[in-house]
């Protein structure tokens, strides 16, 4: 039987008979209940709209802290602890510089465009705005991401289990697999919401003693950091301004690579995070769904990020390099077993919260933008519904695939934005060019989106294959990722001066600038957006 690669595992330990089975009843009471909080759902997912999307059927705390939960998963997690242990202090760029301004844009300016074009998704967002071959390309790209993301999460809980437990990788995919589909397919997206919420209040309950016993034992967060190689124990002092060949980051590829292009092409464009926002009320709500999410953001790295440097310094002074299992470890050292039930549950929630969430977003995408679009039009709700189930069993069965890759790197966040920067990258570019101008035309979008996509995928090859050298694959990413956005842009704008736009009329409140001005944006959105803006930098030259 096929069975991930073991050479990365670093820990080793067996819990005793009485502390397995607390851990196991803990870890099975939470999983009975995301299947009940399914089949309560199901109620109110009769048809196909209400399964895959719930448009305006829910209020801005549900949205807000799903919204933040669906960014809780793997990534959030496992890859962050694991990249806080191998880059340190530079992880907080994910946050600071890569998360909230670009939640800010989303929020201010992105969010209104979404909910007055009435779009139900990403991709279709991209029809009314370029037409059906840019819908198409753009569905079957994030389709592709989202499979490749949920393998992703399946390996983390992998990297979980197999160590506590010692369960083998197929079981698990199976078991996790399964629960996910029993509420996804009786409740459609409200029930993965509302999972996703328990699913996030679990998680915070399992990190926060961690957190705390880590700032304990180093009696605050400066010694953590004192005890970091001097590269990685600044955030911007020890960055040169251009240095991709040698450094480990620097100033060029973090503001413009992560900063601007990867930070907006996940939180603006991400199907699953705009499919919460528009899950709002109304306009307003989802306005403020973004911003809500980024107050919890600005303090999260309390709890992976500070953990994440601890384990740093235990991996260096051991000789550890699969920094995956960062969080893994600082558990086995730091919780007892009367708290190691809880710290795996909230570990647990946390990844099944983001593999639910891609499954559920795959779901859509293909029974929305492609199925009922373009395959099987004008058949019953009640078919798209079953297409929709459908749909997501096959996205759990393409996952447990995509995660024997995911056991080639040994830092899930290095390969989590390869992805972005493959995919999520032209995406923004084309979104920010049919967003924010009226002469984008059609035939650009789309030739701008494939050729923005092969930039990058030239660009991972060349790496790959040592033809162009880069300090760290992270530092590698975000060039990528720069690459294929300028690649984009060129393209689209040398490619609209010959070919016909769209009509003044059929752009009336798609883009920004032809949206009703008379309807403006909540002042008191505009005030929280501001102290969020100015708390971030404050954290940036508090840190820096």
């Amino acid at each position: 039987m096929l069975e991930p690669p073991k050479a990365s595992s670093i820990i080793r330990f067996e819990l005793p008979n009485w502390s397995n089975a607390l851990a196991l009843a803990v870890v099975a009471v939470y999983l009975l209940a995301t299947v009940g909080i399914g089949l309560t759902a199901r109620r109110a997912a009769r048809t196909s709209s209400q399964f895959l999307h719930a448009r305006r059927a829910l209020p801005t705390f549900v949205t807000a802290t799903a919204f933040l939960a669906a960014n809780c998963g793997a990534l959030e997690i496992v890859g962050i602890v694991a990249t806080s242990a191998k880059y340190g202090a530079l992880a907080l760029h994910f946050y600071w510089l890569g998360a909230i301004p670009a939640m800010l844009f989303l929020a201010l300016f992105m969010m209104p465009v979404y909910a007055r074009s009435g779009a139900m998704t990403v991709p279709d967002f991209l029809r009314v705005r370029y037409g059906a071959p840019t819908q198409i390309v753009s569905a079957l790209s994030l389709a592709v991401m989202m499979i490749f993301v949920s393998g992703i999460s399946l390996y983390a809980i992998s990297s979980v289990l197999t160590l506590f437990f010692g369960w083998s990788f197929l079981r698990i995919a199976l078991v996790s697999s399964a629960v996910i589909l029993c509420y996804s397919l009786a409740g459609g997206l409200r029930a993965t919401i509302y999972n996703e919420i328990l699913q996030f209040g679990l998680t915070i309950v399992g990190l926060i003693p961690l957190s705390w016993l880590v700032l304990r034992r180093f009696h605050g967060v400066r010694p953590i950091v004192h005890g970091l190689p001097f590269g990685i124990a600044h955030v911007w002092a020890s960055l040169p301004l251009v240095q991709p060949r040698t450094a480990t980051m620097d100033v060029f590829g973090l503001v413009f690579g992560l900063g601007l292009i990867l930070s907006c092409g996940y939180w603006c464009t991400d199907f699953i995070l705009i499919q919460r926002a528009l899950a709002a009320k109304d306009l307003q709500a989802s306005i403020n769904t973004p911003l809500f999410a980024a107050v919890a953001k600005l303090f999260f790295p309390i709890l992976v990020v500070v953990p994440g440097m601890a384990a740093g310094i235990f991996f260096r002074k051991e000789g550890l390099t699969g920094f995956d299992q960062a969080l893994p470890y600082l558990m086995r050292h730091y919780y007892g077993y009367a708290l190691l039930g809880l710290g795996i549950s909230g570990v647990l929630a946390s990844l099944m919260s983001g593999l639910a969430g891609n499954i559920s977003a795959f779901s859509a995408v293909w029974t929305h933008d492609l199925y009922r679009t373009y395959l099987c039009r004008g058949r019953s709700d009640a078919h798209y519904v079953l297409v929709g189930r459908l749909s997501a069993t096959t996205a759990c069965l393409l996952s447990i695939f995509a995660a024997y890759i995911s056991f080639r790197y040994n830092n899930l966040m290095d390969y989590l934005q390869l992805l972005f920067s493959l995919f999520n990258a032209p995406l923004f570019a084309v979104f920010l060019l049919g967003m924010f101008t009226t002469w984008a035309t059609p035939t650009a979008g789309l030739c701008g989106l494939l050729s923005g996509v092969a930039v990058a995928a030239a660009h991972n090859m060349a790496v790959r294959y040592g033809a162009i050298p880069y300090g760290s694959q992270m530092l590698a990413n975000f060039y990528g990722a720069i690459y294929g956005w300028v690649s984009c842009i060129v393209v689209v704008s040398i490619v609209s001066r010959f070919t016909k736009p769209k009509a003044s009329a059929e752009l009336k409140g798609v883009t920004y600038f032809t949206q009703d001005r008379t309807v403006r944006l909540p002042r008191a959105s505009l005030l929280l957006a501001a102290a969020i803006l100015a708390a971030c930098v404050a954290l940036n030259v508090a840190f820096r």
